[in-house]
């Protein structure tokens, strides 16, 4: 069955939500009387039906987003609030501590947050992967020499200054004579020079000597192994996150492409019936992703991409990490899909109140390679001063994205277009929006496709993304340029499928192919975000029709903030 929905809209003229000044026009126009102050004697309602410019419109005025790690600093409404006002579009859950329990509770408080301002905030649930370590030693740690050999073996036994257990037969298989280990983040490094017919141990030769403890953490740059990047933990947090909802899903350990096939695998089987589908975020910090075309596939598979610089700076040379992120980073604009770079970004402030020089150039550089966000971990999770990093960044992506030499680098690093309607369309609204100082382009989208190709081409006016599914918003958020418009329940008049629809009480009315009301809804969302401020403002819509038609980008309008049917200060109702 195929029924309409739509939000229930007041035909009243849209300007009743600029300055009194600005809508006097329209009510002369339609015949009404004016009052010395400008304020219309006609019957038009008393309360206006579009919201006035928020106070807090400049906390949008950007277009490369933030995600913020929740944590022991920030486990409060009152502080997740701060975050959010501060710049924070994207919450980022780390199931790598604390209980399932514990998230549900924060990723309850961030709904709450987000209807009392009415736009989307975006959750990313952060999986844990596996976590390979060293046994334990007799005595607390021991020093390693330069120069010693160290065993790595499957025994059991405590560890001392000749060995140690490696729980681990995957890395022992996979390691090949002068295949590196690293311990303890690279604070030890071991090179292989013996290895057991039966794969029972390895021995290595100690080239960076240092302290070794207990359960310290092991990388291999060298090798990939034979194990899967969702452990039991893993699953189980996996299947939890899909049941409260979470909007994005982050995994990490990506070695392969087929890493991301069993995610979205398991995400398939286990899906609740009902519930909205996540989107699955590669975290890239292993070598072998740029093996061959293991970026582009992983790219391809995925969602988005997280550049993850904590383990990816111990397995790579750190000279070799600024330029894998800008690899990795070109590749997810070619493709057009978010790229989030992570890690130590502004690392001094989780103990001071300002980053060092090198941090705010550290952040820049990576507004400037054209991220679609910055992340920040310790910082906001368990640092001293969370709202004033979240600040700092967004102080640091407003002076970036003011700057000529960024714009400019935008549109030489611009990917094509591919030869679709839908790009042409994009290509087309972004041309005029420049030309006609538009304040806006207006994407009507079902899943947010269309959306993403505006980002992808990196508009220079904000892309307000109106979607019927707060899912589709919320998951949105993270991207490049997108301001995301909460919908209420129902949609701006898509034809949908009942199957399609969620038990969220949706609003139903009669259908209707007004598109003149869709726009309307357009005018309205932009004034609520403080995207336009004048009746005669420009907006540029794109939308596809039939509507509900996903991918479908074919009509193309310009409209006044004032609502379609004005023009000149002039609004005609027949």
């Amino acid at each position: 069955m195929k029924i309409s929905v739509l939000f229930t809209v007041c035909f009243t003229p849209l300007v009743a939500g600029f300055a009194p000044a600005s809508r006097s026009f329209v009510a002369t126009k339609l015949g009404a009387s004016v009052a010395p102050n400008g304020a219309s004697t006609s019957s038009l309602p008393k309360d206006p039906t579009v919201a006035a410019v928020p106070k807090i419109a400049q906390r949008w005025r950007k277009s490369t987003k933030q995600l913020v790690t929740l944590g022991p600093a920030s486990s409060t409404k009152e502080m997740i609030e701060k975050l959010f006002l501060a710049g924070a579009d994207v919450f980022r859950l780390n199931f790598s501590h604390g209980s399932q329990e514990q998230k549900k509770e924060l990723l309850d408080l961030i709904r709450e947050v987000e209807e009392k301002y009415s736009h989307p905030i975006c959750v990313l649930g952060d999986l844990q992967g596996p976590k390979l370590r060293v046994g334990e030693f007799s005595k607390d740690f021991e020093v390693l020499e330069a120069g010693q050999t160290f065993r790595l073996d499957l025994d059991e036994a405590k560890g001392d200054n000749k060995r140690v257990m490696l729980p681990h037969p995957e890395i022992i298989a996979a390691s090949e004579i002068g295949h590196t280990l690293l311990v303890d983040d690279g604070k030890i490094k071991l090179t292989v020079i013996g290895k057991a017919d039966d794969s029972s141990w390895i021995d290595t030769r100690v080239d960076c000597q240092g302290k070794i403890s207990n359960r310290k953490g092991v990388n291999t740059p060298d090798s990939i192994l034979d194990i899967s990047p969702l452990t039991p933990k893993d699953r189980s947090d996996l299947e939890y996150m899909l049941g409260i909802g979470v909007d994005w899903v982050a995994l990490s350990f990506v070695q392969r492409p087929a890493d991301i096939e069993e995610i979205l695998e398991l995400i398939d089987e286990k899906l609740p019936e009902g519930q909205f589908k996540p989107c699955v975020m590669a975290k890239i910090e292993k070598p072998s992703c740029f093996d061959d075309d293991n970026l582009e596939q992983l790219v391809k598979l995925c969602n988005g991409i997280m550049v993850a610089r904590g383990d990816l700076g111990v397995e790579c040379p750190p000279e070799d990490v600024p330029l894998l992120q800008k690899i990795i980073i070109d590749e997810c604009r070619k493709q057009g899909k978010p790229v989030v770079v992570a890690t130590q970004m502004l690392e001094s402030m989780i103990e001071s109140p300002t980053p060092t020089r090198a941090e705010a150039s550290d952040v820049a550089t990576a507004i400037y390679d054209g991220a679609d966000a910055i992340m920040l971990s310790a910082e906001s999770a368990a640092g001293m001063y969370p709202e004033e990093s979240v600040a700092m960044q967004q102080r640091i992506i407003n002076r970036v994205e003011g700057d000529s030499h960024y714009k400019g680098m935008l549109d030489q690093n611009s990917p094509e277009p591919h030869s679709t309607p839908t790009d042409a369309m994009i290509v087309a609204a972004r041309q005029i929006a420049k030309t006609i100082d538009a304040k806006a382009i207006a994407c009507f989208s079902l899943r947010g496709s269309t959306v993403l190709r505006a980002s992808k081409k990196r508009a220079s006016v904000p892309i307000l993304a109106l979607c019927p599914f707060k899912e589709t918003a919320r998951q949105l958020a993270l991207s490049w340029g997108v301001y995301p418009d909460l919908p209420k329940a129902g949609s701006y008049g898509y034809t949908v499928s009942e199957d399609d629809m969620f038990n969220d009480g949706p609003m139903i009315e009669r259908d209707t192919d007004d598109f003149d009301l869709v726009l309307r809804n357009a005018c309205r969302a932009a004034l609520k975000k403080g995207l336009v401020s004048d009746p005669n403002d420009l907006l540029v819509v794109t939308a596809g029709l039939p509507f509900g038609t996903p991918g479908a980008a074919n009509v193309l309008r310009v409209v006044p903030a004032a609502g379609p049917s004005c023009w000149d200060g002039v609004c005609r109702v027949d």
